[in-house]
C-alpha cells in the first residue's frame, strides 16, 4: 500500500467494536510477542486534559534528555500527529510501512471470529510496534476513551495518571459518575503508582477503592501534592507546585487557563512519582519542558484584530473550562462564537457553558458524519444567545464571523477537534472586505 491506500484503509476500519473486549487487541499484539510489554510507558486517562498532561509529560521527558513516543489524540489535520517521536509525527514512510505490515494481522484477528479490530486498535498496534522497534526510552501513552476496555490498557505502566472525571460519551462509559470513574480507573495496575487530580468526591472515592484493590500507592492533588496560580496573563502563567519529593516554585506554561495550572501540576506529580520507582526527572527539565509544553487546538490564537481563537473544548466540562478561561482573560472584549458539536457530545451542555456570554453564535458543522447538523447547533443557541446563524461549511462560517467582527472583538471558533481542523488559514488571512 502507498500512504493513501494506508490512510483510505484504516479509514475503512469500525470505530467501535460490537463487544467491550480488550480480546482484539491482546490478539494482534500476541502475533508480535507483545511489544507493549517491552515499552517503558506512563499511561493517562481522565475525562479532561489528558492530551495537554501527555505533552507536559512528553516535552519535560524529552528535556531531561530521553528519547520520547507520544501517543495522543486526536489529530488536527493529519492522522499521523497521534504517533509522535521527540515530539515529530511518525514519517508517511514508516506509517506506510507498518500499515501494510499490520493489515494482514488484523484481517486474520477478523477471520477467526473475534471481531472485526477496530480503527484505534490498529493505530494502538502500530503505535506499539514503532515505539518497540526504534525503541523509545520511554512512552507517555493517552488513553483512547474510557479506560477498562480502552485498547491502551493492555499495558503495564511505570505511573497510571487519571486527570478528572467527568461525564462524557454517557452512552459507552455509564451515565453516572461513578460508572465513568469506575471505567477511567481501570487503568490502575497492581502494585504500579497513580496520580489523579479528580476532585468530584463520587469520582475521587471510587479511583482510590480501586488504587487498593490493585494495591497501588496513590497521590491524590490537595492531598498529596497540590498546586498555587501565583500570576497570569495572556500565554502565560506561573505557579508552584508541592509533592512529596519536593517544592518547584516559579514554574511557568505558556497554556492558558486555571485548569492547565492543575494540568502541569499532575504532570510533576507523575513525574516524581516516576522518580520513585524508575529515574528521577532534573527539576531543570520539569522547568524547561513546562515552559515549551503546547498542545495545538487548546485556546490557540492564529489572528489579532480581531482576535481569533480556536479550542478543541468538546463536552460540559471543557466547555466550563474554557468559557472560564475567556472570561478571565478577555471579558471585556464581544465575544463571537463560531460553534459545532458531534452528535456524541450533549449539545445543550456545550452551548449552556459558552453561549450565554456570545453576542453573536454562528452554529455550524464539520464535513464529517459524526457532526450535529448546524440547524440542531443553531436551535440550542437560541435558548442562550440572542444572535443566532447557522452557516456551513466551517470556512464559510469562519468568514461570517469575521465579516461581522470589530477589529477589538474575540471570534473563538470551537465546539470539537474535526470542526477546528476544517479552519482555513486563507481564510484568516484574507477576511471579507467591508
Amino acid at each position: 500500500m502507498n500512504l493513501q491506500e494506508s490512510l483510505a484503509y484504516l479509514s475503512s476500519l469500525s470505530r467501535f467494536g460490537s463487544v467491550l473486549s480488550l480480546e482484539r487487541i491482546q490478539m494482534l499484539c500476541a502475533r508480535y510477542g507483545h511489544p507493549e510489554d517491552r515499552i517503558p510507558a506512563l499511561h493517562v486517562g481522565g475525562t479532561k486534559g489528558k492530551g495537554s498532561v501527555t505533552m507536559m509529560l512528553s516535552h519535560i521527558l524529552r528535556a531531561a534528555g530521553m528519547r520520547v513516543g507520544s501517543f495522543v489524540k486526536p489529530h488536527l489535520y493529519d492522522v499521523r500527529e497521534r504517533v509522535l517521536v521527540d515530539l515529530e509525527p511518525i514519517s508517511g514512510a514508516e506509517f506506510t510501512a507498518l500499515m501494510t505490515e499490520i493489515r494482514p494481522h488484523i484481517e486474520a484477528v477478523a477471520a477467526a471470529g473475534f471481531g472485526n479490530p477496530t480503527e484505534f486498535e490498529a493505530k494502538t498496534l502500530l503505535m506499539f510496534l514503532h515505539f518497540e522497534r526504534l525503541p523509545v526510552d520511554v512512552a507517555v501513552i493517552e488513553v483512547g476513551l474510557g479506560g477498562t476496555y480502552d485498547s491502551t490498557n493492555v499495558l503495564t505502566p511505570l505511573v497510571s495518571v487519571i486527570t478528572n472525571v467527568s461525564l462524557d460519551h454517557v452512552e459507552r462509559l455509564g451515565y453516572t459518575i461513578p460508572e465513568i470513574a469506575a471505567q477511567k480507573a481501570g487503568i490502575i495496575k497492581p502494585g504500579r503508582p497513580v496520580v489523579t487530580a479528580a476532585r468530584h468526591p463520587e469520582a475521587l472515592a471510587v479511583i482510590e477503592r480501586a488504587a487498593q484493590a490493585q494495591g497501588a500507592p496513590i497521590w491524590r492533588i490537595g492531598r498529596e501534592f497540590d498546586v498555587t496560580r501565583e500570576a497570569f496573563g495572556e500565554g502565560w502563567q506561573r505557579f508552584r507546585v508541592r509533592t512529596p519529593v519536593r517544592e518547584y516554585r516559579d514554574l511557568t506554561t505558556p497554556m492558558a487557563g486555571e485548569f492547565q495550572v492543575e494540568n502541569a501540576a499532575t504532570a510533576v506529580a507523575a513525574l516524581d512519582m516516576l522518580s520513585a520507582v524508575e529515574r528521577a526527572v532534573p527539576e531543570a527539565a520539569v522547568r524547561a519542558g513546562l515552559a515549551k509544553a503546547r498542545v495545538m487546538g487548546r485556546m490557540e490564537i492564529l489572528r489579532r484584530a480581531p482576535l481569533v481563537m480556536i479550542d478543541a473544548a468538546h463536552n460540559a466540562a471543557s466547555a466550563q473550562a474554557l468559557a472560564a478561561a475567556l472570561r478571565e482573560l478577555y471579558g471585556d472584549r464581544r465575544l463571537i462564537l463560531v460553534l459545532g458539536i458531534s452528535q456524541d457530545h450533549s449539545a445543550a451542555d456545550v452551548v449552556g457553558a459558552l453561549a450565554l456570554r456570545a453576542a453573536a453564535v454562528i452554529a455550524t458543522a464539520a464535513d464529517n458524519p459524526r457532526a450535529l447538523p448546524a440547524e440542531q447547533v443553531a436551535a440550542a443557541a437560541r435558548q442562550q444567545a440572542a444572535c443566532v446563524e447557522a452557516v456551513t461549511p466551517v470556512p464559510e462560517a469562519v468568514r461570517r464571523a469575521l465579516a461581522i467582527a470589530q477589529p477589538e472583538d474575540l471570534i473563538c471558533i470551537t465546539g470539537s477537534f474535526y470542526v477546528i481542523g476544517e479552519v482555513d488559514p486563507a481564510t484568516l488571512a484574507h477576511p471579507p472586505a467591508g
